[in-house]
This record gives structure tokens, C-alpha cells and sequence, in this order.
């Protein structure tokens, strides 16, 4: 069968590849555009598999809310470079993600990749893999939390590389915003002191015990010392704790409490955080992309 230029394009309009990929598989199904279909998405099956040991440590960090703001999905996708990040198909596919997290609040990310992205359409896992041949990256969807508040959020979205989610009550928009942004600028591990892991706080004092007998002072010295530092260690890793990044001479605990606010949780995700970065030759680097590794 002669495989026509209007053939080509009403199967590249149905599955968003190239004119050539297209057309091959076109030709390896004698014109039958449905097979063809069909054979292009056993490929990029292949290809999404192929490709899922590749570091994908870009992507995008964005949040969605619902109308009434009682609701947020913060969510991290990601992808291996920033040209692709910066992509609309990659945003579109991690904005419907966000809006289904928000939707549907999956229980963890193997729920939501069984979940239809849209109503009645394919399930996120299909149209990432779609998406993996389509782009020629290893795209995956890494984590997400869904947060409800009887309170009001403050969002605060640095680029698309750091989105932070504040759960509050009391305040008003400008405050809570503020916050986020200072979440954004100072990570800090947990609102207050109680919510600082045990383990934490053991393997910090074990450290500053050390430090501290290396003075050569006597036992009750070394006590007053170790206690200074650990509540020092305290105030940096608690949000209540730290100096406030506008005004660093208060710090985020007292500036709430003269707004008559409080802070129940925060979110605060990076793209790429904890994910080890591969370096590789450049030269190296586009070879494979020539021989399509």
C-alpha cells in the first residue's frame, strides 16, 4: 500500500512522534494505521524501558490547589535535562499529574501511575512511557504530597525548581507566603522541636559530646556545652527557630506569635534533591544520543 503524506501526518496528529518514526512504521504495517498505532506503542514501550536506568535528576516541581484553597498537591517530576523540563508536552503531562494527585489522592506513586491521567483516557504509567518515546528521555514520576487544611496555605514556587506548601492558621496571605518563601530560602527539617527525629538529635549530641571532650574540660563543663550547641542545632533545623529571612533579627516563632498564627506542617520539594547526578563525557554523551542509547 502506498503510504501517502496525509497518511504520515494523521498518524503523527494520533501519537505525537516524528514524521519518519511515523512513516517507518507505516511501512512495517503495510499502511494499516491502526496497527501502526499499536506498533509504535509496543516501541515505545521498549524505548521507556530501555531508558528507565538513565538519571533523571531535572524536571519540575509545581503545586495545585483547588478553588476553595483547602486542598494542594505538591508534586515532583522529572526528566534528564532542563531543555526538556522547559518543554510544554513535559508540563502539560506534570500539571494533569498534580491535577490528578489532587483529584483522586493516591494512596503512593504505584496508585497514581494505574490512575487514568485524564477521564477515560489512558493511565499516567501509558502516557509516560508515550511521552519517553515521544521526547527520547527517561521521564519518571518521583513523589508527591496531597495536603487538606481547615486553615489557609501559603505557596510559594521558586522557578520550577523548588515549590513549598505551608499549612496555617491565623495570619493572612502576604504572612503565609512569606513563610513559604523563607521555607524555600532556609530548609528547615521541621516546624518545632518535637517534630526533630530522636535519632537525630542522638547522632548530633554523640557529635558535639566528642568535640566538646577534645577541650579537655571537666564533665559538667562539657554538659553546659553540649546542651548549648544542641539547642543552637535546634533553632537551625526548626522553622520556628530560625532567624526570619526578611528580618533576621526575629525569629519565625516570635514573628507568628505578634500575628497571632501558628504553622501545622509544611511541604518543600526540590527538584533532584537526593538523586546522584551522573557525569558524563560530553563527547561521549552525544555519541550515544547518535546511536540512540
Amino acid at each position: 500500500m502506498a503510504i501517502t503524506a496525509a497518511l504520515v501526518k494523521e498518524l503523527r496528529d494520533r501519537t505525537g512522534a516524528g514524521m519518519m518514526e511515523c512513516k517507518k512504521a507505516l511501512v512495517e504495517t503495510d499502511g494499516d494505521i491502526e496497527l501502526a498505532v499499536e506498533h509504535m506503542r509496543k516501541t515505545g514501550l521498549a524505548k521507556a524501558d530501555k531508558k528507565s536506568g538513565r538519571v533523571a535528576a531535572e524536571g519540575i516541581a509545581l503545586i495545585e490547589t483547588t478553588d476553595d484553597g483547602k486542598r494542594a498537591a505538591v508534586v515532583e517530576i522529572n526528566c534528564e535535562t532542563d531543555f526538556v523540563s522547559g518543554g510544554d508536552d513535559f508540563r502539560g503531562f506534570a500539571s494533569a499529574v498534580a491535577r490528578r494527585v489532587l483529584q483522586n489522592d493516591p494512596a503512593d506513586v504505584e496508585a497514581l501511575l494505574a490512575m487514568p491521567l485524564s477521564d477515560g483516557g489512558n493511565s499516567v504509567e501509558e502516557v509516560r512511557q508515550e511521552l519517553v518515546a515521544k521526547i527520547g528521555e527517561n521521564i519518571q514520576v518521583r513523589r508527591f504530597v496531597r495536603v487538606e487544611t481547615d486553615g489557609h496555605f501559603g505557596v510559594y514556587l521558586h522557578g520550577t525548581r523548588i515549590a513549598v506548601l505551608v499549612d496555617m492558621t491565623g495570619g493572612d496571605e502576604t504572612l503565609a507566603k512569606d513563610i513559604a518563601m523563607h521555607v524555600a530560602a532556609s530548609r528547615p527539617v521541621c516546624v518545632a522541636e518535637d517534630g526533630v527525629s530522636p535519632d537525630l538529635i542522638a547522632k548530633e549530641k554523640e557529635i558535639f559530646v566528642a568535640q566538646a571532650r577534645e577541650s579537655g574540660k571537666p564533665d559538667d563543663i562539657i554538659e553546659k556545652m553540649v546542651g548549648g550547641r544542641l539547642r543552637k542545632f535546634l533553632a537551625e533545623v526548626t522553622l520556628v527557630g530560625q532567624p526570619f529571612v526578611k528580618d533576621p533579627d526575629t525569629t519565625v516563632g516570635k514573628l507568628l506569635n505578634n500575628k497571632g498564627a501558628e504553622v501545622r506542617r509544611f511541604v518543600r520539594i526540590e527538584v533532584g534533591e537526593g538523586i546522584e547526578k551522573k557525569t558524563e563525557n560530553f563527547a561521549d554523551e552525544v555519541m550515544a544520543q547518535v546511536r540512540g542509547d
